[in-house]
């Protein structure tokens, strides 16, 4: 049974003044005055599961697709029914994308990831001064709000670059106009967050959900492990990252404490319609957490279906639209006959059959298809993964290659994952020919199972971003991916990708505001 992981907290998002009054306002709490018992820390903590980027994954309308899509429009690659009145999407498809008409847009993700940053900073700040709260509680709810700033500052330093750095909390309007902080330092401090969880956190060895869904030691080491890849990657290319990514998802493998869900009787029954119905398994390592009458996962379920589908009456939700709709050129990165994923009702579907009547559809995302919500609820409450023991595996295996080359460890990490998809291909075939690739072809090889594997889990474009290539595929062989330097490439919608465009613009609003900012190259006419 799930457990309540969130207490929703508005009292602290922003620290009242000191002295500005000599007596403090009923009305008013300051943060100090706040953090008065044990679960006060608690509940401020909790509070920042939901915050920042933990709540770009259940928000947006039916029309808009959730924050969190954002990237997967950028690369092309996906599509929006409503595009025409859902500009964002458009703009971002066709690279016309600028600081003014995405302002809003991106300055709800700015504002929103920095909030999440107040409450982590505020957290560690007030926590330790907590009264009656054991040193191990402490140092554990510390290295969860160390978690979440991590977290949001990888999103930002990955969307926007440089970003201004702030790790304590506003108290009072001294120095409120931070500038921005070189990305490399951005990196360093996310490392050093992580690291400082891991050595002093007493986090938990368990499975996400092995530990009511609060966050684990693999859940952190899992993030480090994917900074230290982003790092190794463009623009910072730090020589030692994918030696410190390859170190830390090994100890992950090692601890074995994840497992890779396997395959039941039939394909009803696969891996990945159990990823799709489940919440407790030992391949999640990090999820959102969804939970009847409490929290739910927004407009997700309806996102499973296309328009036309919600015209017939069949749902309790009132519209539904493939505001992530995987184009021809994603969907061809799968090889059609060998590979179950692209299979009908495993990550994708086309057809369903609904009180004896079949209905065709275009293909859109079974993976959030949820039974309940569709046709009982209008509530979803399955949980949205964000990283999976899968993700470790390939993260070791392209780390390991090109750290100390092409050898079975990193074969083995990446035929795990690519092994259960070609479930009926002979693993030590598949490992024969991918030990005979060079660390160029074999780095290839894992971009194309994570395209694959993480097609409907929003990784696309980071993963375009620190790599710079951009995967290419023909109607004509299906399965077959080469890879092109994305700046200079035209995506699927005629655009042609600057080198500008591996960046956010800087939000017209908060440039505004914070007169220290300065905007990303390439936008600022």
């Amino acid at each position: 049974m799930k457990r309540l992981t969130l207490i929703v907290l508005g009292l602290f998002a922003l620290a009242s003044c000191d002295n500005f009054l000599a007596e403090e306002p009923k009305t008013q709490i300051s943060v100090d005055q706040y953090f008065e018992t044990p679960q006060d820390a608690r509940s401020t903590v909790n509070a920042i599961y939901r915050a920042g980027v933990a709540g770009f994954y259940a928000d947006g309308s039916a029309y808009s697709g959730s924050t969190i899509m954002m990237g997967g429009y950028m690369s092309g690659l996906f599509d929006n029914e409503y595009k025409g009145q859902e500009v964002h999407v458009q703009h971002m498809q066709d690279l016309t994308l600028d600081p003014v008409n995405m302002s809003s847009y991106f300055g709800d993700q700015w504002t929103r990831a920095y909030q999440a940053i107040s409450r982590a900073n505020n957290a560690l700040k007030y926590v330790p001064e907590t009264e009656g709260l054991s040193e191990s509680e402490a140092n554990r709810l510390m290295a969860e709000a160390r978690f979440f700033r991590a977290l949001n500052y990888f999103f930002l330093v990955r969307a926007f670059g440089d970003v201004p750095l702030v790790v304590e909390p506003y108290e009072s309007l001294n120095n409120i106009y931070v500038e921005r902080t070189d990305k490399s330092l951005v990196y360093e401090q996310i490392i050093d967050d992580l690291n400082w969880a891991l050595d002093e956190g007493g986090l938990a060895e368990a499975t996400f959900p092995g530990n009511n869904f609060r966050i684990t030691e693999g859940t952190v080491a899992t993030l480090l492990a994917d900074a230290y890849l982003h790092q190794a990657g463009y623009p910072v290319q730090e020589e030692s990252g994918y030696q410190n990514a390859a170190d830390v998802a090994r100890s992950i493998i090692q601890s074995g404490v994840y497992d890779l869900i396997e395959h039941g009787n039939d394909t009803d029954n696969s891996a990945y319609n159990i990823l799709r119905t489940s919440d407790n398994e030992s391949e999640y390592i990090y999820a959102i957490e969804f939970v009847e009458g409490i929290a739910d996962s927004g407009r997700l379920p309806g996102y499973s279906y296309p328009n036309v589908m919600a015209s017939y009456g069949l749902f309790t939700y009132d519209i539904t639209n493939n505001a992530y709709g995987p184009v021809d050129e994603l969907v061809q990165v799968y090889d059609p006959d060998d590979d179950l994923r692209i299979q009908e009702q495993q990550f994708f579907h086309s057809e369903r059959v609904i009180d004896g009547q079949l209905y065709e559809f275009e293909l859109s995302p079974y993976l959030y298809h949820d039974t309940e919500a569709l046709f009982e609820t209008n509530r979803g409450d399955k949980n949205v993964n964000v990283y999976r023991y899968a993700e470790v595996l390939l993260i070791a295996a392209e780390a390991i290659a090109r750290s100390e080359g092409v050898n079975a460890e990193a074969v083995g990490y990446l035929a795990d994952v690519r092994s259960r998809a070609y479930w009926q291909t002979d693993r030590s075939t598949m490992e024969t020919e991918l030990s005979g690739l060079s660390v160029e072809g074999f780095v290839e090889e894992v971009w194309k199972e994570r395209i694959r594997e993480f097609s409907l889990e929003f990784k696309i474009w980071t993963d375009i971003q620190r790599t710079r290539q951009y995967p290419t595929t023909s109607e004509a062989n299906p399965g077959e991916v080469e890879f092109v330097n994305v700046i200079g490439h035209t995506n699927p919608w005629g655009s042609t990708y600057q080198e500008h465009h591996l960046l956010f613009p800087i939000p017209d609003d908060e440039l505004q505001r914070n007169p220290s900012l300065t905007q990303n190259d390439g936008y600022n006419n």
